[in-house]
């Protein structure tokens, strides 16, 4: 059962006119909800803040606006005057959608949004976020996966690269653990030509290691974005690269068609799901390649609801408010 009285929203999201309203996920959702009746907030993640009352206590607070949200491009939104917001008391469900990287910045949100559990429902939970990053709790299904590295040592690279060549001829990827939207992803073919550069690019860039995983040819015919819904699967577009691209990403000049589940892909799914709901990972977008390779869990800021819906007719954007509004009915209830 979902709540039917109207909820007070917070988006912690980037600029509202930075956004791309033909696609974008976010926007998609503040529709939605505007349309079931909710009030809608917009704020800026730097703006979080919390203050002690000097007794034990502390508020987390936000400078946010009133927003509504229409559907004209270049018109498609205005925002009332700014105030200060209690996060905890002033609102009842708060939508974590900004734009990763995944760094001490994207941390600290999760740690302040963390102190209104109990009061008010963060879409995903901060903590489930913070501890599962896209490239990194991925690898709590391993089974699912290609052959995998995660590494700063080049003669490791190497290794790998030896170790399945036979398997995967066509070299390797190697992508930064916490990237998103296909940036920084190099196809390094079997002679190993500039890895070493590349890897001395990749140690002077980011502190943490890198990933590293075959490349895998069928690539070309897609990478798929499948939806999950506190678990269940939502819906699915497969993503095929521009020309001269490997990366299907759309962000990177990829393009959408309609897409169904192979028999693997539901496995992963159906394997998933539960572990999903359980963390309050109510949003979640997965990569597969191939029909069977895993390759990401996306959940800091997940797309592709826009075209899914397109291709499939349905309503993912509803499915996502009919989750959280059972959660929040469920919480009231207790």
């Amino acid at each position: 059962m979902s709540v039917t009285t109207p909820l007070r929203v917070a988006i912690q999201m980037d600029p509202m006119e930075s956004i791309k309203i033909a696609g974008d996920s976010s926007f998609a959702l503040m529709i939605s909800a505007q349309g079931r009746g909710h009030a809608l907030f917009h704020y800026d993640v730097r703006t979080l803040a919390w203050k002690s009352d000097g007794k034990g206590g502390g508020r987390v607070t936000a400078w946010a606006a009133p927003v509504t949200v229409r559907a004209i491009e270049g018109d498609h939104f205005e925002l009332g005057e700014h105030r200060t917001i209690d996060l905890g008391s002033d609102v009842d469900v708060v939508l974590m959608r900004q734009d990763p990287p995944f760094d001490l910045g994207y941390l600290t949100g999760t740690w302040l949004l963390e102190r209104i559990r109990g009061e008010t429902l963060v879409v995903n939970d901060p903590v489930a976020v913070r501890n599962a990053p896209e490239k990194v709790y991925v690898l709590d299904f391993a089974r699912f996966m290609p052959p995998t590295l995660i590494t700063r040592r080049i003669e490791d690279v190497r290794e790998f690269m030896a170790e399945h060549a036979a398997d995967h001829p066509g070299g390797v990827v190697i992508k930064p653990l916490h990237g998103n939207a296909g940036k920084a992803v190099f196809h390094i073919g079997p002679d190993g030509a500039n890895l070493s550069a590349l890897v001395e690019m990749f140690l002077q860039t980011w502190p943490e290691p890198f990933m590293v995983q075959p490349f895998l040819p069928e690539v070309a015919l897609g990478d798929k974005r499948i939806v999950l819904v506190d678990g269940v699967v939502a819906g699915a577009i497969n993503r095929k690269p521009g020309e001269g691209e490997f990366r299907s990403n759309l962000a990177q000049g990829g393009f959408a068609e309609a897409s169904q589940l192979t028999e693997a892909e539901e496995e992963i799914c159906a394997a998933m799901g539960p572990q999903l709901k359980e963390l309050g990972l109510v949003f979640v977008g997965i990569d597969v390649i191939g029909g069977k390779w895993l390759t990401e869990i996306n959940v800091t800021s997940p797309t592709g609801i826009v075209s899914i819906d397109r291709f499939n007719g349905t309503d993912t954007s509803a499915m996502i408010w009919e989750a959280i509004e059972t959660r929040i009915a469920a919480g009231r209830s207790e």
